[in-house]
């Protein structure tokens, strides 16, 4: 465990939304006990508990998982590309979730450089926006099938937020033939994390449509044993 046990604070609004209240579940290393945490968002339709299953498959020993749950399974109603406010108040609410479980992890003593936030479609989304808009350096991000949300990606309103994300490594993840995610928005993602400071890997499958693939789990297997490497 980090000798960092200090609380990290974000600022996203305390709201009291249709994801507050859903349980925080957990796996792996016990919190108490671990040096490093992954908190995996999981996506429209799915739970906790199944994306959980999915960390299992990449854990470490000393790394604990944390996985948020969405009220009704669904973070927000609407495509990610629509806009903002058609998706409100479940996407503040989703990433106040998604705070709430990064700051579970620092409040047990895990610095905020060895939490990897990872997520699949929404939670994809989620994750990415939660890390585009709270910039630090972060044990990591992995995107799967995602990007950040909203009708139209503005850099600047990114860029307009104090600090940067000091070579966390990101790892976007897609088909090019998505049937949820266009491949431009992965690009335009991946160009507003860069321009944050993140070290990006983007990598478009020909042909997967709307999954995770082999190469993807290798991938993310790698960022979460970075977290606890000597």
């Amino acid at each position: 465990m980090s000798d960092d046990t200090a609380s990290t604070e974000f600022p996203i609004a305390d709201v009291d939304g249709p994801h507050q209240g859903q349980p925080l579940e957990s796996a792996g290393t016990p919190l108490s006990e671990a040096e490093a945490a992954v908190v995996l968002t999981h996506g429209r339709g799915a739970t906790a508990r199944s994306i959980l299953g999915m960390g299992k498959e990449v854990h470490r020993e000393g790394v604990a998982l944390l996985a948020p749950q969405a009220n009704r399974n669904t973070w927000y109603p609407n495509s990610f590309l629509a806009p903002v406010e058609a998706n409100e108040p479940g996407r503040t609410s989703g990433l106040r979730a998604v705070a709430d479980a990064v700051e579970t992890a620092t409040a047990a003593g895990v610095a905020t450089d060895r939490v990897l936030l990872v997520g699949f479609s929404q939670g994809a989304c989620l994750a990415s926006e939660f890390v585009a808009r709270n910039p630090r350096r972060y044990g990591g991000l992995a995107a799967l099938s995602g990007g950040l949300i909203g009708e139209a990606v503005e850099e600047a309103d990114y860029l307009a937020v104090d600090g940067g994300l000091e070579d966390t490594p990101v790892f976007l993840g897609c088909s090019d033939v998505d049937p949820h995610i266009p491949e431009a928005r992965v690009h335009e993602t991946a160009a507003v994390l860069e321009a944050l400071g993140a070290a990006v890997t983007t990598r478009i499958y020909e042909g997967m449509g709307h999954g995770v693939n082999q190469d993807e789990l290798e991938a993310v297997s790698g960022m979460v044993a970075a977290l606890v490497a000597e």
